[in-house]
């Protein structure tokens, strides 16, 4: 289902998963109908946050590699350089 991008067949699943009630699935299950609606647009979208990911990876980087060193002007710096 995720690998193919198949989001329709999901609250077919998540109905059968709660009427064989599997140890460990059904609990699962049950929370994804919590929000449903995002969980079918990241099963059919082709959208991603990888970008948004990659900046923040490399912010985060950036922090620790200062932790202690400087306050924010040169965190401020640092990142307008690289």
């Amino acid at each position: 289902m995720m690998a193919h991008r198949l989001g329709p067949p999901l609250p077919a699943w998540i109905d059968a998963v709660d009427s064989s009630q599997p140890p460990g699935l059904t609990g699962f299950a049950l929370h994804l109908l919590r929000d449903l609606d995002a969980v079918m647009a990241g099963l059919t979208l082709h959208y991603g946050s990888g970008g948004a990911e990659a900046v923040v990876n490399r912010i985060k980087k950036i922090k620790r590699q200062l932790y202690g060193r400087a306050g924010f002007e040169l965190l401020r710096k640092m990142l307008v350089l690289q």
